[in-house]
């Protein structure tokens, strides 16, 4: 059976039988609960002749704010262990709830109790109230995990085609001018560089931007286009990055179509992946491109298309560029 505590209804009820005379019984069949329920209600708040609905109620609510369950965290010694785990030996919250655990600790804490208060700002100082704060101590940096169900609707765009439709001869490498391009981000917010590399011959074409926008990645990709050999350009394939979403723009001025594959599936375009790994040699992550020149950056290209690959039989890119394309000797 269900226990429920008495309403502000109720107790005006038992208030206006009491008035009447109702006997204790009476009144527990009126408003429903067992006479005991109303014979214990009566006596903790003065008695048959001095009971007041309105006063019983403000009990109520004075007690049942001191019933409920003590914070774990709100113990400063318990409180104090588990920042000390985190911000000084980089446990994680269900490290620091099993090692407890394990060793018979009298603090016995769940790790989700100890992510709820990371959440609720409970270790933060005032200042970092609007950041992450002490979120960051943790190993994902506070970070929010994406569920399972949970579909990231952010960057999304018109997908003309998917990578599967695309020509045959892309696939297979038969053919120049099948496209993969991409971005190669610098130090956040900055400089970044636009990469287009053919499938065939794997050779490079590379522009640094100033940031990564899609306008700004529009009109680098603009500006490589023009500068390839007339007719050259067969598709392009890029990844879902929202820095491409302006791609109709370059379908309808060069009449080249946009093959997108499957997000978070980079293998799919793995010879811009490859080449942009190259890249990396020169212009490490995190690392800050603003103050690279045209001039730099094509020095660096050159030299990756000068390098002799072994999926080339020992030829470089420019080399292979220059007698399948060019048709140069």
């Amino acid at each position: 059976m269900s226990y429920h505590h008495l309403n502000t209804k109720q107790r005006e009820c038992i208030l206006k039988r009491l008035e009447v005379g109702d006997s204790i019984r009476q009144i527990a069949v009126q408003i429903g609960v067992s006479p005991s329920t109303v014979s214990r209600e009566i006596k903790r708040n003065g008695g048959r002749k001095r009971y007041s609905s309105s006063d019983a109620d403000k009990r109520y609510l004075k007690k049942r704010t001191r019933c409920h369950k003590k914070l774990c965290l709100g113990d400063p010694a318990a409180y104090g262990l588990v920042k000390l785990l985190i911000e000084d030996q980089q446990w994680s919250p269900e490290q620091i709830s099993n090692r407890l655990k394990l060793e018979g600790h009298w603090l016995s804490i769940s790790y989700a109790t100890i992510y709820r208060a990371i959440h609720k700002k409970m270790f933060d100082l005032k200042k970092d109230k609007r950041r992450r704060g002490f979120a960051k101590k943790l190993r994902n940096k506070g970070k929010k995990r994406k569920g399972k169900n949970n579909q990231d609707k952010r960057g999304q765009m018109n997908i003309p085609h998917a990578i599967e439709e695309r020509p045959a001869a892309a696939g297979d490498r038969s053919e120049g001018g099948h496209l993969e391009i991409d971005t190669v981000i610098g130090k956040r917010g900055g400089a970044c560089l636009v990469t287009v590399v053919d499938r065939m011959t794997r050779y490079l074409w590379c522009s640094i931007i100033s940031n990564c926008t899609a306008e700004n990645v529009t009109q680098a990709l603009r500006e490589i286009l023009s500068s390839m050999p007339a007719g050259f350009a067969k598709s392009i394939t890029p990844d879902r990055g929202v820095e491409f979403r302006r791609h109709a723009q370059i379908t309808e001025e060069f009449n080249i179509p946009f093959y997108f594959p499957l997000p978070h599936q980079p293998w799919q375009r793995g010879t811009n992946e490859n080449t942009n790994g190259l890249l990396r040699e020169y212009f490490p992550k995190k690392t800050s491109m603003n103050h690279v020149t045209k001039e730099a950056l094509q020095a660096v290209v050159n030299k990756i298309n000068n390098r002799p690959r072994k999926c080339l039989s020992w030829l470089s890119p420019s080399e292979v560029f220059s007698q399948k394309v060019l048709h140069l000797d």
